[in-house]
C-alpha cells in the first residue's frame, strides 16, 4: 500500500461488490471513504474479509435486492468476466441479464452512485469478439454515466508483479459536468527481492534432478522491469519456469498447475522455491498486519484472485481530484 496523508474522500461512502478479501476496501478507506456494505459469495474469502475489517460480507449478490443495499456514493467491484448472449444486441442494460455484471447494473440503476469503479482481466476488451466490453460501455451510457477505461500493469506502480488488468471508472454525467478524468501514469521500478521474506517456512522448496538453471541474471536485466526467466523444471511448461528475484514476479493466479502453481518458481539464495502467502500478500499491496487465511491453498487462491491495492490507490487519488473539480 502507498501512504495516503490527505483523506480527500472523507464524507464519501462506498460499497464493495465481489469483494474478495478487501483490496478495494483498503484503497477507498485509505482516502477516508467509509464502507457501508460488502458482498462476496466465497465462504473462505468472507472469513478473511471479516478477520481484517470486522464486516462479514453478504453472500450471493444475485439473491440480494438492490433495496437491501444502503445508498452510497461509490460502487466498486471486480466482476467475473462472462459473455453476453442476447438476440436483441442492443448493447445495453437488457443485454446483461443472466450475467454477474447485470447485478452491478441493477444496483447502479436503483442507487445512482456518483462513481462506479470496476476492475477486470485484460481480456475483457477482446472477450466474445469485443461484444462483452461494448455491452458494459453501452449499459453504463444507458444508465447515465461517462466511462473511462485503461489497461494498467501492477509492475509499473512499484509492485514487482506482472499483472495487467483493465480498470473502468464511471462518473454520473450530472456529477462529472464535462470535467476530464485521467488515469494515473506511474513508473516506479521495483524488484521482487525487496518483497521477499527471510527463509519463510511456508514457501515450498523444489528439490528435483530435472531443475535446469541456464542463465545468470545481471543488473542490466532489471531495466525492463519485468520477470526474468533463468531456468526450468521438467520441460518448462506452465508453472515450471524459474525466475530471478532481481526482476518481477509473474502474475499471481488462483489456479494453474506445475511445480510453481499459483505463484511461479524463483531462484532464491541457491534454492528454487514458490512464494510464501505473505510474499503474495505483499505483491498485491496488502500490509504485513493483514491476517492471512490459515489454509495455505485458500490463501494462494485469494491473493491470486485479488486486486493490487497500490494500483487502485493511485486511481482513487485521480477519482478524488476529479470529484474535487466537479464540486467547484
Amino acid at each position: 500500500m502507498i501512504e495516503v496523508t490527505e483523506k480527500s474522500l472523507k464524507g464519501y461512502s462506498f460499497i464493495d461488490l465481489f469483494a474478495g478479501i478487501g483490496g478495494f476496501h483498503y484503497a477507498l478507506s485509505s482516502y477516508g471513504a467509509e464502507c457501508l456494505y460488502a458482498s462476496e459469495w466465497d465462504r473462505p474469502a468472507q472469513e478473511t474479509y471479516f478477520e481484517n475489517f470486522g464486516m462479514m460480507p453478504s453472500g450471493d449478490i444475485t439473491k440480494i435486492a438492490a433495496e437491501e443495499i444502503p445508498p452510497h456514493d461509490i460502487l466498486c467491484g471486480g466482476f467475473p468476466c462472462q459473455a453476453f448472449s442476447v438476440s436483441g444486441k442492443q448493447l445495453g442494460f437488457d443485454d446483461t441479464r443472466g450475467t454477474l455484471f447485470f447485478d452491478i447494473a441493477r444496483i447502479v440503476k436503483h442507487h445512482n452512485p456518483k462513481v462506479v469503479f470496476m476492475e477486470n482481466v485484460k481480456n475483457l476488451v477482446q472477450h466474445d469478439n469485443g461484444r462483452t466490453f461494448k455491452v458494459v460501455q453501452g449499459t453504463m451510457t444507458e444508465l447515465g454515466y461517462s466511462m473511462f477505461s485503461k489497461v494498467l500493469n501492477s509492475g509499473d506502480f512499484g509492485i514487482p508483479q506482472h499483472r495487467e488488468r483493465i480498470y473502468m471508472v464511471c462518473f454520473r454525467n450530472d456529477v462529472l459536468q464535462g470535467h476530464p478524468f485521467i488515469f494515473p501514469c506511474v513508473d516506479k521500478p521495483s524488484a521482487l527481492m525487496t518483497f521477499l521474506e527471510n527463509n519463510p517456512t511456508d514457501a515450498k522448496i523444489i528439490n528435483r534432478e530435472d531443475i535446469h538453471i541456464y542463465k545468470e541474471a545481471t543488473n542490466t536485466d532489471v531495466l525492463p522491469n519485468k520477470p526474468i526467466q533463468i531456468g526450468i523444471v521438467n520441460k518448462g511448461g506452465q508453472g515450471e519456469r524459474i525466475y530471478d528475484p532481481i526482476g518481477h514476479a509473474i502474475t499471481l493466479s488462483a489456479y494453474g498447475g506445475g511445480a510453481g502453481a499459483k505463484t511461479g518458481l524463483y531462484y532464491v539464495n541457491g534454492l528454487v522455491r514458490k512464494l510464501s502467502p505473505r510474499e503474495c500478500a505483499r505483491l498485491q499491496g496488502f500490509p504485513d498486519d493483514f491476517v492471512i487465511h490459515p489454509n495455505v491453498q485458500q490463501a494462494y487462491k485469494q491473493f491470486g484472485n485479488s486486486v493490487t491495492i497500490d494500483v487502485l490507490q493511485y486511481i482513487v487519488g485521480e477519482i478524488s481530484k476529479t470529484l474535487s473539480l466537479c464540486r467547484q
